[in-house]
């Protein structure tokens, strides 16, 4: 039922971290897949073809209308389809760490640009295909901050809770094409834009983010796969406006 022969799935932020692995175990589960990201995607394409995939890099930024719609436009010529998108960029490791009263309106504009409006730009690019198509699935990358907040952190919690109401939305719009959109929710996963906005913190967060949760050990980037597999598969048909956490049991919704 995770199996994704003959669709095509756009994963974006795919350079590195969770979107890199969200783009290369969609391949090995059959998808054809379209990687896309401000940063050099060459590297994901590679993993994939490698173990015998079928890929394509697209330079891709998400606070850029046209950008999006390009995206949308070479997975057609090259696919023929669209059946996935993976909205997984976001700004996060560089983000200033700091308390709300202390960030400059510019970061919170350019945070909201990217983590909130850029999905809105890529489900906008995709939905008309998908509806061609008879359906597809959308997958929002949201986070346990949306819940719990998160200190020195308001723009991108902020940002995350945003995605859930968006995704909720879209949800109730697109149903009646089956076009399902939810959000997965995971806690700090020990990613390279972790360890960035952590920096010298990031040990000392380690522990007290373990410590909170019911399965007591870090989430790392394989801990995701599964289910974003699970909802841009068929094994999830009937699954939509749903926010999944997966935080080893920190927030119980």
């Amino acid at each position: 039922m995770l199996e994704m022969k003959g669709k095509v799935a756009i994963v974006t932020g795919a350079a590195r971290g969770l979107g890199r692995a969200y783009a290369v175990n969609l391949a090995k589960s059959g998808a054809q897949v379209v990687a896309g990201d401000v940063r050099d995607c060459g590297g994901t394409i590679e993993e994939i073809t490698k173990d015998g995939g079928e890929g394509l890099a697209v330079k891709l930024d998400v606070g850029d209308t046209g950008s999006c719609e390009a995206m949308a436009t070479a997975a057609l010529e090259r696919f023929g389809r669209i059946d996935a998108l993976v909205n997984n960029a976001a700004l996060y490791g560089g983000l200033t760490s700091a308390r709300a009263d202390q960030l400059e309106e510019e970061e919170w504009q350019q945070v909201m640009n990217v983590n909130v409006t850029g999905v809105w730009r890529c489900a906008k690019a995709v939905i008309q295909p998908m509806k061609d198509s008879g359906g597809g699935s959308i997958v929002n990358i949201a986070s346990l901050a949306a819940m719990h907040g998160l200190i020195n952190g308001a723009a991108y919690a902020t940002s995350k809770a945003a995605v859930i109401g968006l995704s909720r939305t879209l949800a109730r719009e697109l149903g009646r094409y089956w076009i399902r959109v939810n959000t997965v929710s995971p806690s700090a996963v020990m990613t390279e834009g972790t360890s960035e906005f952590m920096g010298d913190r990031l040990e000392r967060a380690k522990e007290a983010i373990a410590a909170g949760q019911s399965l007591r050990r870090n989430l790392e980037t394989d801990d995701l796969v599964g289910t974003v597999l699970y909802l841009t598969s068929d094994a999830s048909k009937f699954v939509s406006g749903q926010n999944i956490m997966v935080d080893g049991g920190t927030h119980f919704l």
